[in-house]
């Protein structure tokens, strides 16, 4: 029983040092998101952080200031989901597909 729990205390200690690795990768690892046609693209890392917005002039009214928040909001959360989404297929990747529950990456994922 004692080489059992060697071996597991071991496979644990492997899988936080990839987790480890993967937090620091996903810093570096960005998805983008448009909307409006691409009116509205903004990049984000796999830490959930905006870090790059564009906006095109012809959206950019005056008038309708509204339109534009409503793009620049619905950007960022379809970029947010796209960088949810590449960083849960990299922990299935480490985990071997299995959920372990309150398994997470501190700073990558929030709550679900």
């Amino acid at each position: 029983m004692a080489k059992g729990l060697g071996q597991f205390i071991q496979h644990a200690r492997k899988l936080q040092e990839q987790m480890a690795r993967l937090q620091e990768e996903m810093a570096h690892r960005t998805v983008e998101a448009s909307v409006g046609g691409g009116m509205v693209t903004v990049t984000v890392n796999g830490r959930q952080q905006v870090v790059d917005v564009k906006i095109e002039p012809d959206v950019v009214n005056p008038d309708d200031v509204e339109m534009l928040q409503d793009l620049i909001l619905a950007a960022v959360n379809e970029g947010i989901r796209r960088s949810q989404e590449m960083v849960n297929q990299e922990m299935q990747k480490i985990t071997g597909g299995l959920n372990i529950p309150g398994l997470n990456l501190p700073g990558i994922l929030g709550p679900s």
